[in-house]
C-alpha cells in the first residue's frame, strides 16, 4: 500500500473516531449515561451529632447504604453558609460551609468517600441571588458605587408604578417578608432605595445585566457592562473553587432566571453556554444540571440535564398531583393519571416530553424525579400502599434519561400533611422530613429528643423503615433496587436507550412503552388503577419474559398484535427475546 493512500486511511479513521468523540461529549461525560441520582436534603438526612438537624459526617456515614441502592451519583441541597430563611437558598457565602453541615473539611471527606465507592457528588449552585447578610450585598449597598462589588446587584432610586404597587401590597401580606409578590424591595441602603429581588426579601438578584436595558432605567445595566461581567467571573471561581476540590458537578437553582428583561431567554442561554464551554475546556467529566423546566430551551443552552417537574413544562402534575392534596388544589383537571380510580390522563405528559425528548435526546438527558425538596412525594393521599408506590417506581425507574431518586421515597416516606413551617419551607415541610432509618422515637436520624427534631417522622409503627424493609424480600426497598440493578445491566433501559409509546395515550391505562438499544427490547406496562385492563400493542415479533412485575400481568403474542393485561394496580417490565 502507497503512503498517500495510508495517509488517508488514517485521516479518515481519526475523522471517524474525532466524530463519535465529539458527539458522545455533546450529551457530556460518559458516566451520565449510566448514572442514576439520589437527592439529599442534607439537615433531613442523618445527624452525627445529636442537635436534631442533619450534617455532612451523617451522609458520609451512610455512604455504604446508599451504594446497596445501585445509585452512583449523589446531589446535595445547598450546603453553603446561609441565614437560613429559605431552607439553604439565600446564601451568605459560597466558599464555605454552612457551621449546621460541618466544615469545608468534612465535604472534601464526603466526596472522597463517595469516589471510593465509584459514587459522584454534585452540589446546589444558586447562581441567580445571594442571602441580603452576604457580604458582596453589603458593600453593594454602600454609598461609593466603584467598589469591587457595588454592581453585583441591580439597585435604583427609582422604579415603576407598578412595582411600587407590588410592594404596598406586599406589605399586607401575612409576613411580608416571606412573600414572592413584585421584583424590588424597599431598602433606604446609602446606596440606593430599591434593589431588585429574586424570590423572597432576602434573596437579592445577582446583576446578569439586562437583554434589553430600558434607556429611561438607567440602572439596567446591559450584559456587556463590567458589573455583569465580574458576576459571570465570579459564579465560574464558585464552581472551579469546588471542582478543584473533587465535587464532581452542580444542579443550578432558578437557572433561567438570570438575565433580567429576557423573555424569550435568548441571552440566559448564551450565557450558560458560554459556561458549558469553560466547564468542559477546565473540567470535562464534570455535569451542570437545570432548575429550568424545560429542555428544549436548556439542554440547547448547555446544560447536560434538565428537569421534568412541577413546573415549566406541562405534565408531570397531571401524573402525580391529586385534586385533594397540597399540589394538586389548582389543577385543571379532576383526577391524577397514578391514581387508583383510574380516571387520570396521560396526554399531557405524553405530548409534552415526546416533544421534548425528541429534540433532546442526542444534546443531553431529560430527569423526571420521583420527588423533590420542592413538592410532595409519591406517598400522599390515597396513593398509600407499597403496591401502589411499586406501580410508581416502576414508570420513574424506566424511563429514558437520568433518574432522580429524592431520599426516602425508596422506602415509600409519606409527606406529612399540616407541618408546622420552618426556614421558609411553608407546604414544602411535608417533603423535608427526617429519613427514617429505624422504629425508635426518632427513627434512628438522630440522637436527640423528639422535640429537637429538625421535622417530625411518621414510620408508620416501624413499617416504613430501612431497618423494616432491609429484612422484607418483598419490600418497596428491595424492589427498587432490582429495577435499579436491572437498569444498570440493560443498554436498552439505560439513559439513552430508545423510548417510544406503544399504547393509546386517549386510551390511558395502561400506559406501555417500550424501551430500545440494538437487537434488545423492554416492553413496559403500567397499571396504577384498580380496575383490570388491557392494551393491544402492534406485535414485537419474539417472546415476552417477565423480568420485573408487581401484580398481576400477562403478555400474549400474535401476529395481529400482542395483548398485554394487568390486574388492578400492576406494572410489569418484559423482555422480548426475538
Amino acid at each position: 500500500m502507497n503512503s498517500n493512500r495510508l495517509r488517508k486511511i488514517i485521516t479518515v479513521a481519526s475523522s471517524v473516531v474525532l466524530s463519535f468523540t465529539v458527539h458522545a461529549q455533546n450529551k457530556g461525560p460518559q458516566w451520565l449515561e449510566n448514572a442514576v441520582f439520589y437527592q439529599i436534603y442534607p439537615s433531613s438526612y442523618m445527624d452525627s451529632d445529636g442537635n436534631g438537624y442533619g450534617d455532612l459526617p451523617g451522609i458520609t456515614s451512610k455512604l455504604d447504604y446508599i451504594k446497596s441502592l445501585g445509585v452512583n451519583a449523589l446531589w446535595l441541597n445547598p450546603i453553603f453558609h446561609s441565614g437560613w430563611f429559605d431552607g439553604g437558598y439565600d446564601v451568605i457565602d459560597f466558599y464555605e460551609v454552612d457551621p449546621r453541615f460541618g466544615t469545608n473539611t468534612d465535604l472534601v471527606t464526603l466526596v472522597n468517600e463517595a469516589h471510593k465507592r465509584g459514587m459522584k457528588v454534585c452540589l446546589d449552585l444558586v447562581a441567580g441571588h445571594t442571602s441580603d447578610k452576604c457580604a458582596w450585598f453589603k458593600e453593594s449597598a454602600r454609598k461609593d458605587a466603584n467598589l469591587r462589588y457595588s454592581d453585583y446587584y441591580i439597585w435604583s432610586d427609582s422604579i415603576p408604578d407598578k412595582d411600587k404597587e407590588d410592594i404596598e401590597k406586599r406589605h399586607h401580606d401575612p409576613i411580608p417578608a416571606a412573600s414572592t409578590r413584585g421584583r424590588y424591595v424597599e431598602a433606604n441602603a446609602p446606596r440606593a432605595k430599591y434593589y431588585e429581588k429574586n424570590f423572597f426579601e432576602c434573596q437579592p438578584a445577582l446583576n446578569y445585566g439586562f437583554a434589553h436595558p430600558d434607556p429611561s432605567h438607567p440602572w439596567e445595566q446591559s450584559i456587556s457592562a463590567p458589573g455583569p461581567q465580574a458576576v459571570r467571573r465570579e459564579i465560574k471561581n464558585i464552581m472551579s473553587f469546588w471542582l478543584d476540590k473533587g465535587v464532581d458537578g452542580f444542579r443550578v437553582d432558578m437557572a433561567s432566571s438570570l438575565v433580567k428583561n429576557d423573555p424569550d431567554k435568548k441571552e440566559t442561554s448564551k450565557l450558560w453556554n458560554e459556561m458549558r464551554q469553560w466547564k468542559d475546556e477546565k473540567y470535562p467529566d464534570a455535569v451542570l444540571i437545570s432548575e429550568w423546566s424545560n429542555p428544549k430551551e436548556a439542554i440547547p443552552a448547555g446544560f447536560n440535564i434538565d428537569f421534568m417537574i412541577h413546573f415549566g413544562i406541562k405534565g408531570y402534575p397531571s401524573l402525580f398531583f391529586a385534586k385533594d392534596t397540597p399540589y394538586g388544589v389548582s389543577n385543571s383537571y379532576d383526577y391524577c393519571y397514578f391514581d387508583k380510580s383510574g380516571k387520570g390522563q396521560i396526554k399531557e405528559f405524553i405530548d409534552n416530553f415526546s416533544q421534548a425528548y425528541n429534540a433532546t435526546k442526542d444534546l443531553g438527558y431529560i430527569a423526571i424525579p420521583t420527588a423533590n425538596h420542592d413538592f410532595q412525594r409519591p406517598n400522599i393521599g390515597s396513593r398509600n400502599t407499597m403496591n401502589q408506590l411499586k406501580v410508581v417506581m416502576t414508570f420513574f425507574l424506566t424511563m429514558p434519561g437520568v433518574p432522580f431518586l429524592y431520599y426516602g421515597d425508596e422506602i415509600g416516606m409519606k409527606y406529612q400533611m399540616g407541618i408546622a413551617p420552618k426556614e421558609g419551607s411553608n407546604e414544602r415541610a411535608g417533603t423535608r422530613t427526617p429519613m427514617q432509618w429505624d422504629n425508635s422515637v426518632t427513627a434512628g436520624f438522630s440522637t436527640c429528643t423528639p422535640d429537637k427534631l429538625y421535622f417530625p417522622v411518621d414510620t408508620d409503627q416501624g413499617r416504613i423503615t430501612v431497618e423494616a424493609q432491609q429484612k422484607d424480600p418483598q419490600s418497596l426497598l428491595q424492589f427498587v433496587r432490582g429495577i435499579i440493578h436491572l437498569r444498570h445491566s440493560s443498554a436498552a433501559l439505560r439513559n439513552s436507550g430508545m423510548w417510544a409509546l406503544l399504547s393509546d395515550e386517549s386510551k390511558p391505562y395502561p400506559m406501555v412503552y417500550s424501551r430500545s438499544s440494538g437487537d434488545e427490547t423492554y416492553i413496559v406496562a403500567i397499571n396504577p388503577s384498580a380496575q383490570p385492563v388491557k392494551a393491544v400493542i402492534a406485535s414485537q415479533g419474539g417472546k415476552a419474559k417477565v423480568a420485573v412485575v408487581t401484580g398481576k400481568a400477562s403478555y400474549k403474542s400474535g401476529s395481529a398484535g400482542d395483548v398485554i393485561k394487568l390486574n388492578g394496580i400492576s406494572a410489569v417490565i418484559y423482555r422480548i427475546d426475538k
